[in-house]
């Protein structure tokens, strides 16, 4: 039988991932942490994107690398009838840096996915024209986290989303073009609330832990062989 005394001295000797975090920075050069210490400051949770059944890979990456660009860290991925392709390299560059959730537990898992969304704090919010749609330049940020939803490429989103949605925003047009690309629309949603946040006296950084935790995420990406890495580390005091 094993002792508890066993147990308490292996949860000892176990790493925190504070601990972990320290022991990566080692592996990479200089100006790499300081580039992590100067972007861990511009990410925000405050704005989350959501992608409803999106089924053309490129326009995932597009939204990725927008959401990066612009500091937006978390991503949903609402998997219905078009799963998302995890192994694809055509995104890899930018959901490297981005926290990603994947909702594709059921055949429709968009009802599910809202309600996580809203039990986290965020406000629903559908991008498409509405009866009580605002347009972006007036959308109140002041109110609190919002999660916006982008649908399909030819239908837009579901009715589901349109139910449950809290608010609703478009972007305003003058041309002949009744709408936009996703994948355009969404850098355009993300650049305008960003500057705007940035300029606000709104609290949207990330927390100490949710720092740590991200910064945990890009130093695993960015190392080498960082799982090896890390359970020689996790070994080194037992």
């Amino acid at each position: 039988m094993v002792s508890l005394s066993y147990f308490f001295t292996i949860y000892k000797t176990m790493k925190t991932r504070k601990e972990k975090l320290e022991y990566l920075k080692n592996f990479v050069s200089d100006e790499k942490n300081e580039l992590f210490a100067r972007m861990i400051n511009e990410r925000t949770d405050y704005i989350a994107i959501v992608l409803e059944d999106l089924y053309q890979s490129h326009n995932q990456s597009a939204v990725m690398r927008s959401a990066d660009c612009f500091g937006v860290q978390q991503l949903h991925i609402i998997e219905n009838r078009n799963k998302y392709d995890f192994t694809s390299t055509v995104s890899r560059g930018g959901r490297n840096w981005l926290s990603i959730t994947r909702h594709n537990q059921t055949s429709f898992n968009t009802p599910q996915a809202i309600k996580e969304l809203k039990e986290a704090g965020y406000r629903i919010v559908a991008t498409t024209p509405h009866t009580n749609d605002v347009d972006l330049p007036e959308f109140d940020l002041n109110k609190g986290p919002a999660a916006f939803v982008f649908g399909t490429e030819w239908t837009g989103i579901s009715d589901s989303v349109m139910e449950m949605a809290d608010e609703y925003v478009k972007i305003p047009m003058t041309g002949f073009t009744e709408s936009l690309n996703v994948s355009v629309c969404a850098a355009i949603l993300m650049y305008d609330l960003t500057q705007r946040l940035r300029s606000s006296t709104i609290n949207w950084k990330l927390s100490d832990e949710r720092k740590e935790e991200v910064l945990f995420q890009w130093y695993s990406h960015a190392v080498k062989a960082s799982d090896e890495i890390l359970e020689r580390f996790e070994q080194s005091d037992k």
